[in-house]
């Protein structure tokens, strides 16, 4: 009986080469827009079922600059949500005045082509976590946490609009009203403006 040949495996989802890591650095940064971090979850949106956000966060501040949420969780979701960053932070989509990290894992998600090409077009700077270890990626793992607990887990979404809608909320108050020790006890959006 012969066997049959193992399928190769393409190469085309992920790029081939060394990924630079962060080295077990934390994720802190001593200003503003020197490292971001971003990360993706899952949301269940009632009759829409499950979805994906994905968010990123300023790693010096904590605030919250970009988000999106949507059905699937592809480079495109983790895309809209780093567009939407940059816009809050620089008021437009371009390249950033200073080239600066965007940490994150190693999911198919953020190794792809796509978004890969994506960062580099901006100015940014990729790192990625040691495969296995979420601590290295703590600020924006925590940021979820906060999200999950104190909205996801309190309301039962009935569609993905809803969902949107209720965190959105969240994040305003997440942002501009909600004190943080390691800020001094100041929101996000108040650090922001005391350190720019």
């Amino acid at each position: 009986m012969k066997r049959k040949p193992k399928p190769r495996r393409s190469s085309s989802r992920r790029p081939i080469g060394r990924r630079p890591r962060v080295e077990a650095l934390p994720s802190k940064a001593q200003a503003p827009n020197q490292r971001w971090a971003t990360d993706l979850c899952r949301v269940w949106a009632g009759r829409d079922g499950w979805a994906s956000l994905a968010v990123v966060i300023d790693c010096h501040t904590r605030e919250l600059l970009g988000w999106h949420l949507s059905r699937t969780g592809r480079a495109t979701t983790a895309s809209a949500a780093l567009e939407q960053a940059l816009i809050a932070r620089f008021g437009t989509l371009g390249r950033v005045p200073v080239p600066f990290l965007l940490r994150s894992d190693n999911g198919l998600v953020f190794t792809s082509r796509h978004y890969t090409a994506l960062v580099r077009s901006y100015g940014l700077k990729q790192e990625f976590i040691t495969p296995h270890c979420p601590q290295q990626n703590g600020m924006v793992e925590r940021v979820i946490r906060s999200l999950k607990e104190q909205c996801v887990h309190r309301h039962r979404f009935e569609t993905l609009q809803h969902a949107s809608r209720l965190i959105s909320n969240w994040i305003a108050f997440y942002n501009h009203r909600r004190p943080h020790q390691a800020l001094k006890m100041k929101a996000p959006a108040e650090a922001f403006a005391l350190a720019a």
